[in-house]
């Protein structure tokens, strides 16, 4: 995997890029959910192409730890199964910190992520501390006061996509920032086939 060489008070630090599993958006989904960008004060919008799902937050880890947990994952053996996005929300309350798009929580895909929270604690890491709520961000909120997004989901709200398969869920990388991407797909792994495959995404790109 590649690291990412910062410079603080002129000394070099290598800093590990943050893994993350999750699904992909279709690009036609995520067209039509980037059309409901805008109207928001305060809403910094996620780009459609950085559109996904996580199913489990990973973190920063080295190198040995990130082989481990892409072999781990080859273990999952699910079927491909259906989504779609349905309603727009917040959360944060009356401190919104970000839009998002629902997601059903039906069997198929609450079933993958458990399995993989078990994998990885099975390889040390902590338990995911809140309960899982899946959902595609797509603005995080800086200054949106609670009736400003009130607002906007009156008017917005309904969004509903079309239907879409689920063929394969991804291990991503992030470099370390206040999130929104760019996200690089490390690993993908197949469901209803039995093996992982790799991408070969070019030197520019972080690779386990």
């Amino acid at each position: 995997m590649l690291c990412v060489l910062r410079f603080a008070n002129d000394e070099p630090e290598f800093v590990m890029p943050r893994l993350f599993t999750g699904l992909e958006i279709p690009p036609s989904v995520g067209q039509s959910l980037g059309m409901m960008r805008g109207g928001l004060p305060g809403a910094r919008w996620i780009t459609p192409e950085n559109y996904h799902l996580t199913l489990r937050f990973i973190g920063d880890i080295d190198d040995t730890l990130a082989h481990e947990i892409a072999g781990m994952l080859g273990r999952v053996r699910r079927g491909a199964f259906e989504l779609r996005l349905d309603g727009l929300t917040s959360f944060g309350g009356r401190k919104p910190r970000a839009l998002v798009a629902s997601v059903a929580a039906i069997a198929p895909l609450m079933e993958l992520q458990a399995e993989q929270e078990r994998l990885l604690q099975r390889l040390g890491l902590e338990p995911e501390g809140r309960k899982y709520t899946p959902h595609v961000t797509l603005a995080r909120l800086r200054d949106s006061s609670s009736w400003e997004v009130a607002d906007y989901l009156s008017a917005r709200g309904h969004f509903r996509s079309a239907s879409f398969e689920v063929p394969r869920f991804v291990l991503f990388s992030s470099r370390a920032s206040v999130g929104g991407g760019p996200y690089v797909i490390e690993a993908e792994y197949p469901l209803g086939e039995p093996a992982l495959r790799r991408v070969n995404s070019g030197a520019q790109h972080s690779r386990l």
